[in-house]
């Protein structure tokens, strides 16, 4: 099969990997408009569950990520002045977005796919010669707009705003930091990504940005300010941001995008030109080398291309739509921060890390909180009651068990 790929991100290059891997005659070229030093973002983060498949999928590309990556297990909430909650957690992993592309464009070279830079891909007829197009371009896909109306995207912009930005300042766990001011509260997600570097995403109501006027700063006003609200998670280290053309600060709405339909003939959409899941659950990176696992699996689970993309289109619309459904209700915790951000601490944590229920937003958040740790009591309960059987049984017999439930 001839298969070119546009767009050089992640799941693009992944897909050409294991493309090769399951049959190296495939003849792959990876298309990407911009640079090989260029990419966007600081780091990305993925938990151990992904490590542990792409080992399985690809040991080579697995190692060298492995090799790269740095980790935490723990969660670190600072509430303004009241607090600061640690909390253990499943361990996670982070590694520059940078990094990330070499090491998956480097594998995809020593398998036999051609990765070409600086070549931007205006339509699928200019690889007409191609028996399949992968559209990896991105939220903004030029190949998915061309047939607008066949794909049937939709796009929901989210309220808040938030800034990507990076630092040198190395944090030692995941850390969530909430900062009250005058014009409302704004709050950042911090977590390293190398040993000398981090990732700070900062988020605010449209009030809080304005009325701090952000809307009038400049890259350099913005990050100013920002070290000020955020000196005492930074000690000292400066934010770096990406200025915009004007000079502007890199502001965005996120924008969660879905689609109707996943290809039309020979053209499938790939990672976020397929759909986005807002960064608050933190599933970009890992659903979109999914996605690539996915395709390459559907393809030669039937050899003819039609069937093939159903079946890709039909499996992974249905487990992102799970995903959707978890990132809205956690983008509209923060959304609705207000709601939670006076509870006692302990409190608010707890319902930060439930904020993916769907329950969550229709109850009062402190009913919920003794909600919670009702059903945490009766499975503590469950358990110390099933252990102390089993203890009993093995000190008795079986033949207790029936007369315990008689």
């Amino acid at each position: 099969m001839k298969v070119a790929c546009v767009g050089g991100g992640p799941a693009s290059l992944y897909f050409s990997i294991l493309m090769k891997r399951v049959d190296p005659s495939h003849d792959i070229t990876v298309y990407e408009r911009n640079p090989a030093t260029s990419t966007y973002g600081w780091g990305v983060t993925f938990g151990a569950e992904l490590l542990s498949y792409l080992h399985v999928a690809e040991p080579e590309s697995a190692r060298a990520i492995s090799e790269s990556s740095v980790s935490w297990d723990n969660w670190v909430t600072r509430i303004h002045d009241r607090a600061t909650v640690t909390e253990q957690a499943e361990e996670g992993f982070g590694i520059s977005r940078h990094r990330l592309l070499a090491i998956l464009a480097d594998r995809a070279r020593a398998l036999g796919v051609r990765v070409e830079f600086q070549r931007e891909i205006a339509g699928e007829d200019e690889l007409a010669d191609a028996d399949l197009v992968v559209a990896g371009d991105g939220v903004n896909s030029v190949l998915r707009e061309r047939h607008a109306d066949h794909f049937g995207a939709e796009v929901r912009v989210e309220r808040n705003t938030y800034i990507w930005l990076g630092t040198t300042k190395v944090f030692d766990s995941f850390i969530f930091a909430f900062v009250q001011t005058e014009h409302g509260w704004i709050w950042c997600y911090g977590y390293r990504f190398s040993e000398d570097q981090s990732t700070c995403v900062i988020e605010c109501a449209p009030a809080t940005w304005k009325g701090l006027e952000f809307d009038q700063a400049n890259e350099a006003e913005s990050l100013i300010l920002l070290e000020k609200l955020f000196a005492d998670i930074l000690d000292g280290h400066p934010l770096i941001g990406r200025p915009q053309a004007d000079g502007s600060a890199h502001w965005l709405n996120f924008r969660t995008l879905t689609n109707r339909r996943w290809y039309r003939g020979n053209l499938v959409l790939l990672g976020d030109a397929a759909h986005t899941t807002h960064f608050s659950i933190g599933a970009g990176t890992t659903l979109a080398l999914e996605d690539a696992a996915y395709l390459v699996a559907a393809l030669h689970g039937d050899t003819r291309l039609r069937p093939g993309l159903a079946g890709y289109e039909q499996q992974r619309r249905s487990t992102i739509r799970q995903f959707h459904k978890a990132a809205r209700y956690s983008a509209q915790w923060y959304e609705n921060l207000p709601r939670y951000i006076d509870l006692p601490p302990m409190e608010l944590v707890a319902l930060q890390s439930r904020r993916e229920s769907s329950l969550l937003p229709h109850v009062p958040p402190r009913l919920y909180y003794q909600m919670g740790r009702t059903v945490e009591s009766l499975c503590e309960f469950k358990h110390r009651l099933g252990s102390k059987l089993a203890r009993t049984r093995h000190a008795y017999g079986d033949g207790l068990s029936g007369g315990v439930g008689s």
